[in-house]
């Protein structure tokens, strides 16, 4: 940890589905210290996912003032950066919180982005054709606000009636910091349907059964939007600046969305491929965690069936986004393990060598394959997965839609869980070429994937993903992208740099570059072949049950 009087710090803070994390960044983007603090899930029913604002607040305060900051003098950090995943966070007028379910349990008052419960306000919505929806591929996600906003006021109006205010996360963190009641326009324009170029639109929230939302120029989810990255009022209040052990006045940036955050940190690696010379509209950033989000820029609005967007300066300003995605990807990996036989046998390994599951997976299925002149990803030859486990966000953005599974035996083995893990990471790579062909067929040109996120320190999963999408894999020289990220948004805010560009370009720094194994080129051929084919089966059957 640097000591010169003269360094500067940056904190970013990612809000991600199952932790508060924090890093302490330097101006040339290097990460000195990082800390997580685990955050609570409640899921009392089928597709019923809330938290607690009051507790990720706490746990925020708690991962920067005695993790990040420990012997760091205050007054050398110069920015604060939030981000976090796309929930809803409900407060009154008083802005204390809100139940958001039948519990009646006050301190949960947040519907995560993965809750589900608003599918058939989702689908009433896409039904009106409102000429806004075209801005999210076509149609609106349940994973989006507006329709947990109409099943709030459907299924429980009273707490509709008491509610003050209406908060994406990311937000929410930063009124907590500066008092602030501003929101960012990557949280509006990609999860509220706020237009860049119009701003709200009072027609679409007549028309969907919402127009009580206009009142008062908006006021209560959000009268005034800020770019990314925009310092938000006076920058830290005194109370936030005590409770995170930095200075009152330490610059607060406006936040963006933990995926787009992710991009920025991986956006800025362009141009760093080999001798080539990438353009940023011929790049992907790929964000894999939990879930996985697919990021696509253009100069002109590229219109994608399934995709969401375009939308405009909502990740870099004056550029267009397209955004693809994946609603389970780290979390399928991890139900396929957890639910198998051979998982307590796995688990008990994994302890034993001090390493973690997936390293120990990793070994099985090298083991498997050893002497015998065969690759690790032929061992699925015969198994195959459709991965929509909990619906299909891109390209078909179809929620109902299930996943599938071909290949299963009487096998409980730990080396036929080896197999299904392979298979799994397999799946999501085809998925994830799924987006890029039909991102591809509308107007994109994708020639590299620029990779962050949790998944991506596993090894085998970005080699796969090389393999199937048959394009090279670019890393980060920091494995924390996210929080550099949230860093980079809040070097912007502070006086030493004028724009997100300048920050990307000056805190980015490329890492290692995964080439894709052209001999496995013909195997994943087939596999994706197949991968199309069971997508057309599934929808299929739907079709005969529901005749």
């Amino acid at each position: 940890l640097q000591t010169d009087s003269m360094v500067r710090y940056y904190i970013g803070v990612d809000v991600g589905t199952h932790s508060v994390r924090a890093g302490l960044v330097d101006g040339d983007g290097v990460i000195h210290r990082t800390a997580e603090e685990k955050i609570t899930i409640l899921h009392p029913k089928s597709n019923y996912y809330m938290q607690s604002s009051s507790e990720i607040w706490r746990k925020c305060c708690l991962v920067v003032k005695v993790n990040v900051m420990c012997n760091v003098d205050s007054s050398d950090v110069h920015g604060i950066g939030f981000d976090a995943t796309c929930s809803l966070v409900v407060l009154d007028t008083q802005f204390k919180p809100l139940s958001v379910s039948d519990t009646k349990n006050e301190d949960y008052n947040i519907i995560m982005w993965m809750d589900h419960r608003a599918m058939e306000q989702a689908e009433f919505i896409n039904n009106t054709k409102h000429e806004a929806l075209k801005f999210v591929g076509g149609k609106i996600s349940l994973e989006m606000q507006p329709p947990k906003l109409l099943w709030l006021k459907q299924m429980l109006p009273d707490c509709w009636k008491k509610a003050g205010h209406f908060f994406d996360l990311s937000d929410f963190l930063t009124f907590k910091c500066t008092g602030s009641l501003s929101r960012s326009s990557c949280s509006v324009t990609c999860k509220w349907l706020y237009s860049a170029y119009h701003g709200w639109d009072d027609g679409f929230w007549t028309l969907i059964g919402l127009g009580d939302l206009i009142e008062d120029n908006y006021a209560k989810i959000g009268d005034k939007v800020l770019a990314p990255g925009t310092a938000v009022k006076d920058g830290l209040t005194h109370t936030s600046a005590l409770e995170m052990g930095l200075v009152g006045g330490t610059a607060v940036a406006t936040s963006m969305l933990d995926a787009h955050c992710g991009g920025l940190g991986c956006l800025g690696l362009n141009g760093s491929m080999m001798d080539d010379k990438l353009q940023l509209t011929e790049c992907l950033a790929m964000i894999c965690g939990t879930s996985s989000c697919h990021m696509a820029i253009s100069k002109d609005p590229v219109f994608v069936p399934g995709v969401w967007g375009p939308y405009n300066s909502a990740m870099i300003p004056h550029l267009w986004l397209s955004e693809g995605g994946q609603t389970a990807a780290g979390k399928l990996v991890d139900h396929i393990i957890s639910t198998h036989p051979a998982n307590s046998e796995l688990q008990k390994l994994a302890h034993g060598r001090g390493t973690d599951i997936y390293s120990c997976l990793n070994d099985v299925l090298a083991d498997h394959v050893k002497d015998s002149g065969h690759d690790i990803d032929e061992l699925s030859r015969d198994i195959h997965m459709q991965p929509d486990h909990h619906g299909n966000r891109s390209p078909l953005a179809n929620p109902s839609l299930t996943g599938a599974l071909c290949g299963l035996t009487l096998d409980t083995s730990l080396q036929q869980l080896a197999c299904l893990y392979l298979a799994t990471m397999q799946s999501l790579a085809c998925g994830s070429r799924h987006i890029v062909d039909t991102m591809e067929k509308h107007g994109h040109k994708i020639k590299a994937i620029f990779m962050c996120g949790g998944l991506t320190k596993n090894q085998l999963f970005v080699q796969i993903h090389s393999n199937v999408m048959d394009r090279p894999v670019i890393l980060s020289r920091e494995s924390e992208t996210v929080l550099l990220g949230g860093a980079i948004l809040a070097a912007c805010a502070s006086p030493h740099f004028t724009s997100i560009q300048e920050a990307m370009g000056k805190m980015c720094c490329p890492g290692d570059i995964i080439q894709p194994i052209q001999h496995l080129h013909e195997f994943y051929e087939k596999k994706y072949t197949v991968f199309l084919q069971m997508i057309k089966n599934q929808q299929g059957y739907q079709q005969i049950m529901r005749k």
